[in-house]
């Protein structure tokens, strides 16, 4: 029987766009430096609101979940 261990580390992305673009971004730039990346848990979405009240920044905190080579 095969044994692994995965680990998880906490990103927070942003983005002008969606709160779906902020986890596209953290996972995206987290696959640059980590190889394996398995899945990716929303834990929080907050934003950014202006004068007018309109959401003008969207974050997303997320868990990235990644194999850890042997």
């Amino acid at each position: 029987m095969a044994s692994h261990v995965v680990k998880v580390i906490e990103l927070v992305g942003e983005s002008d766009q969606s709160w779906e673009d902020a986890v596209q971004v953290a996972v995206k730039q987290a696959s640059k430096t980590l190889r394996g990346i398995t899945g990716v848990e929303v834990l929080n979405w907050s934003g950014k609101v202006d004068e007018q009240g309109e959401i003008v920044g969207y974050r997303a905190n997320v868990h990235v979940a990644f194999a850890v080579e042997n």
